[in-house]
């Protein structure tokens, strides 16, 4: 058995997604809580776009290099 020296999921690079109890993704209503937690940092969003732009924005920003989507 060859063992990694590389976690394929770093901390630096997770996160805690805290879904509301009233979101309902099924219905489209999507909102919560998303922090890194390494840094702390978070904010609340009320649609997937605005968690996928927090994402991409915190990314960006350097607090945490993700790799690219293959999509």
């Amino acid at each position: 058995m060859v063992l990694q020296s590389h976690t394929p999921y770093p901390q630096a690079r997770s996160y805690v997604l805290r879904l509301h109890r009233d979101c309902d993704p099924a219905e489209g209503r999507l909102h919560g809580r998303i922090e890194h937690l390494v840094s702390g940092s978070g904010v609340e969003f009320s649609s997937a776009q605005d968690l996928v732009d927090w994402l991409r924005s915190h990314a960006a920003a350097g607090t945490s290099s993700c790799p690219r989507s293959s999509s």
